[in-house]
């Protein structure tokens, strides 16, 4: 028989580990690697040439959606099942078109990822449980999209991220707890730059203060919480 290969993408090592050994004790399923970080994803996905890429959202370098999109884009045949912390339509809407085959919760049942990894290994695609062909996929997008509405929403090139990388750097600055000298002096620009990029920061993502700015990126994967600056 021949095995579902699957590479596991997580930065928490406990979490990986369990996910691991969930997986690998499946007689159909085998895990060919694990790292903890985007860009290690990719490499191993181009050395490895897994089935099913198990993927967190919230990953340093480059969050999830940005992996599965490059994944996609140079491996038409790669399944991704994507794992968060959070669940919003929006996020998942993000995922799905990013490139993900199935977006599931990081609570999920072990019994429920392990038929996830099948499920999306024999080509089809997992939204809160229900299982769907490329065709439904498609016409279940096509109405959340309409749903949700929104510029940012239906944007392929920017990742579905609506801030530039600069605005990325300072959100990001901003869940360490920095001020505006602070991320100024850190980014090497003037303060009134920084509250230029903070007003754009704002626009974008609807919200009245850094703070919510912040809770939104990091709810999205955008950044993340209690990174070193």
């Amino acid at each position: 028989m021949e095995k579902i290969r699957v590479l596991i993408v997580d930065d928490h090592p406990l979490f990986r580990d369990g996910l691991h050994k969930t997986l690998n004790f499946e007689d159909d399923i085998e895990v060919v690697g694990e790292c903890s970080d985007g860009e290690s994803a990719l490499n191993l996905a181009r050395q490895l040439n897994p089935d099913v890429v198990v993927l967190d959202v919230n990953l340093p370098s480059m969050n999830g959606l940005q992996v599965a999109r490059q994944l996609r884009s140079s491996r038409t045949d790669v399944a991704i099942v994507v794992l968060t912390a959070y669940h919003d339509n929006q996020q998942v809407v993000h995922a799905m078109r990013s490139g993900a085959s199935a977006y599931c919760p990081k609570d999920i049942q072990a019994d429920e990822l392990v038929d996830a990894v099948r499920q999306v290994a024999d080509g089809f695609f997992i939204v809160n449980q229900r299982k769907m062909n490329v065709h439904e996929l498609s016409e279940w997008l096509t109405a959340e999209v309409a749903a949700l509405g929104g510029s940012y929403t239906v944007d392929a090139e920017e990742h579905f991220i609506p801030l530039s990388p600069r605005e990325l750097e300072i959100l990001q600055s901003v869940t360490n707890g920095m001020s505006n000298k602070e991320i100024a002096y850190h980014l090497g620009i003037s303060q009134q730059t920084v509250k230029n990029h903070m007003t754009s920061i704002l626009r974008k993502l609807n919200v009245e203060d850094r703070t919510q700015a912040a809770v939104t990126a990091i709810r999205h994967g955008w950044v993340r919480l209690n990174t070193k600056g």
